[in-house]
């Protein structure tokens, strides 16, 4: 029986006054000529959109062809090349690997940029920051540590883990969202309120964002609703449970008189919404919750469901540290607010505003509603909140 050899992956990294790249991806040489002549179709178009030379893309997939001992690309005399089921296979498992692995990949990428950037600058603000998955979070770490000296170590989880980072002093800030308006979202209540305290935790204004159905382009099955996906048992995408997004589903779900049973794919999970879209574009799935960032990132179509509110949320005595201080200073400011405004589905919301706990999560001044349970499939949230701060709220 022939088995293929073992492929080893080296991980490596640059420094540059400048970034080609999301730091949410890892650049490999192969994967970056793969792709632009797929998109190109042909090696002439993909050394042009490259700056390479046309000599160098063909030697360069001549060279990795006998490296690999497959055939990358299909070479028929007068035609335009193209990638071969391998080539094509080997790019869509790739994207595939990058999409999932943003998160981490974003992680490990603040932690050496916070790092070096102490070495170099040993007056730059550090500031840890839990939260759950966002777009428009990884471009604030990117534009703040460019121009502010404000570096974000951010680390990417579910929102009931970053608030539960955030009590056992694991962070200075944490990140989640809750659907407008919060005082009718009985699961994100049952999820939120007992990991926060009024007078204890206070929210900074972050971002207003819409979240809806990421679809393939065109939207060829006509999914308007979570109904639309139940009665047609379209394939869906769905994100792990403690996330803000399974959250927000679990509520559109009870508001169309859904269960999670009515939905193809629910327990098939993707740990970001680049991850939920990147399924959707590779056909994996048919559809998935997510923003509309993600969707225009990978050229999908997208169908608004909810608006919702990015919070940020720290201890009342974080707000005196100079890199919170420094924080709230560039969110209130115009540079920041017209790139924000810039990214799909996103806008400005009291941006770097101290805003009261219970001003905008209403929840300590309702009864618990009827069905208020949590997460689906999560165990109940047993919180024990010390005096000193360093409390746990366990899913």
């Amino acid at each position: 029986m022939h088995t293929a050899p073992v492929r080893q992956v080296e991980l490596s990294y640059a420094l540059s006054a400048r970034r080609d790249r999301a730091p949410g991806a890892i650049r490999n040489a192969l994967m970056d000529l793969l792709g632009a002549v797929q998109a190109q179709g042909s090696i002439s178009g993909a050394a042009k959109a490259m700056g390479l030379s046309y000599r160098h893309v063909w030697g360069e997939l001549r060279r990795w062809e006998a490296e690999l001992g497959q055939a990358l690309i299909v070479w028929d005399k007068g035609q335009p090349a193209r990638l071969t089921a391998f080539g094509e296979k080997l790019l869509w498992a790739e994207r595939q690997a990058q999409a999932r692995l943003a998160p981490q990949i974003e992680a490990l990428h603040a932690e050496l940029e916070r790092v070096l950037a102490v070495a170099f600058d040993d007056t730059a603000q550090v500031l840890t920051l839990y939260a759950s998955h966002d777009d428009a979070l990884s471009l604030l770490r990117e534009r703040a540590a460019a121009t502010a000296r404000l570096h974000l170590d951010i680390r990417f989880c579910g929102s009931v883990d970053a608030i539960a980072a955030l009590n056992e002093g694991r962070c200075a800030v944490a990140g989640f969202h809750v659907v407008e308006p919060a005082g009718d979202a009985p699961r994100a209540q049952a999820a939120y309120q007992p990991l926060l305290q009024p007078g204890r935790h206070k929210l900074i204004g972050f971002a207003r964002r819409s979240q809806g159905l990421l679809v393939a382009p065109g939207n060829p099955l006509a999914l308007r609703t979570l109904a639309d996906v139940a009665a047609r048992s379209a394939r869906f995408a769905n994100r792990a449970l403690g996330s803000g997004t399974r959250l927000l589903l679990d509520e559109l779900l009870a508001r169309a008189g859904l269960t999670p049973r009515d939905i193809a794919g629910y327990d098939d999970t993707e740990p970001s919404h680049s991850a939920v879209a990147q399924a959707i574009a590779s056909g994996t799935a048919n559809a998935g919750l997510g923003i509309e960032a993600a969707a225009r990132a990978r050229g999908l179509g997208f169908v608004r469901l909810a608006n919702e509110h990015y919070h940020l949320v720290c201890l009342k005595d974080v707000l005196e540290l100079p890199a919170t201080q420094a924080l709230r200073q560039w969110l209130q400011g115009s540079e920041w607010q017209d790139e924000l405004r810039g990214l799909a589905g996103y806008a400005p919301w009291r941006s770097g505003e101290v805003l009261s706990l219970r001003g905008q999560l209403p929840w300590w001044d309702l009864p618990p509603k009827k069905g208020s349970q949590g997460p689906v499939g999560a165990q109940p949230l047993t919180p024990a909140l010390s005096p000193e701060g360093r409390g746990r709220g366990e899913r």
